[in-house]
């Protein structure tokens, strides 16, 4: 197989267009989560009728942390640690930084969240380490981030001492650090099944082809039969509960069969609409929660919430998802694009072309990992 060939079969249509369907789930469900919040609080039956869809919404960043861990295997092979870092830092920071910075100043000037200007709050969320010191992240959602690049940091490492400089002492330490978070931090799990899935799928190991469309759909299905029925912080004890584990393993068991060539999830997500709400899918789940807010504002103040929720609901999501998408657009050609293209002259995502295996199409650079920004 040709090097450039096998550039091509890094990227994958399914983890693509997956990127964008989890993004979309998780600001759907922030809109029917925030409006039983802060809306129709007073109204119990609302929450009900939502409760279920809501979680469902919420299990976006998990199937995101599966796709991380799917993609980022390729890059951390390919480069050397210092230019997988300089990748890694290039890709997320800038977008992450502008928007931290745009909710400290808001927290500032409304002291809505006072607690959250402590310069040691501050200094955490900065530097991804407030899951070590207990403390919140700041902008809206980045609190995945922060696991996001640990799973960087461990996954470098581990590569280096056994693949680029083969250490047993090194890779005995990586091992137990690895070992121990996630151990703290079981939520890593889904970062490792995407790596599993990875292997599995680059040597071509599958179900019969007449299956596995059948195994899909059964899989996707009890995925969203088992997400929607509660939210999980996927902390250890969480993990007691065997829904918390059937999330898990219909997640990895959709995962693994919706990335085979000619799947079902390919076919329904190979469409040009589909490919852009993955391609913009970092920049949607870090600036959605802006634009939610600023239309929930709106709406609220126009009285446009009224006793007929349905309505209301419909109208609501009919004008804040376009919003969300022009904003995020702009947002991505600029903030999110740019700084890759100044430091490495190269887009992040390459003009597809077509493939002779009806999955695999187009070039990527392989570097893009995180809710929304992993990249094969």
């Amino acid at each position: 197989m040709s090097r450039r060939k096998a550039r091509g079969s890094d990227f994958n249509i399914a983890a693509h267009g997956l990127r964008g369907i989890a993004a979309l789930m998780v600001f759907w469900g922030h809109l029917l989560g925030g409006t039983a919040r802060h809306i129709y609080d007073s109204d119990p039956s609302y929450a009900r009728t939502v409760e279920a869809m809501w979680h469902l919404g919420t299990a976006g960043v998990v199937l995101f942390f599966v796709i991380s861990g799917f993609v980022i295997w390729p890059s951390v092979i390919r480069y050397s640690p210092g230019q997988f870092a300089l990748r890694r830092f290039v890709r997320l920071y800038p977008l992450f930084f502008v928007l931290t910075l745009l909710f400290l100043a808001l927290n500032l000037a409304t002291h809505s969240y006072p607690h959250l200007n402590d310069p040691r709050t501050v200094a955490a969320a900065f530097t991804f380490t407030n899951i070590f010191v207990g403390t919140e992240q700041l902008t809206p959602n980045a609190w995945s981030l922060s696991f996001e690049v640990m799973f960087y940091a461990l996954t470098c490492a581990a590569v280096y001492y056994a693949v680029h400089r083969p250490s047993r002492i090194g890779m005995a330490v990586t091992g137990a650090i690895c070992i121990g978070f996630l151990l703290v931090f079981p939520i890593a799990a889904f970062f490792l099944g995407g790596i599993a899935v990875r292997l599995l799928h680059d040597r071509g190991i599958a179900p019969p082809s007449l299956l596995a469309p059948f195994l899909e759909l059964a899989a996707l299905a009890c995925f969203a039969l088992y997400a929607s029925m509660s939210w999980f912080a996927y902390v250890p004890a969480d993990f007691a509960n065997p829904i918390a584990l059937m999330i898990l393993s219909s997640s990895l068991i959709y995962f693994y069969l919706a990335v085979l060539p000619n799947s079902l999830t390919t076919l329904c997500l190979r469409s040009s609409q589909a490919l852009y709400i993955g391609t913009i899918s970092y920049s949607l789940y870090l600036v959605h929660p802006y634009t939610y807010y600023l239309c929930r504002m709106a709406f609220d103040r126009l009285g446009l919430f009224t006793d007929h929720q349905f309505a209301s609901m419909a109208l609501f999501f009919a004008i804040t998802t376009p919003v969300t998408v022009a904003a995020t657009h702009f947002v991505h050609k600029t903030i999110e694009m740019m700084p890759y293209r100044w430091v490495f002259g190269q887009k992040i995502y390459r003009a597809p072309s077509s493939a002779s295996d009806g999955q695999e199409a187009g070039e990527q650079d392989p570097d893009r990992t995180t809710p929304g920004a992993a990249e094969s």
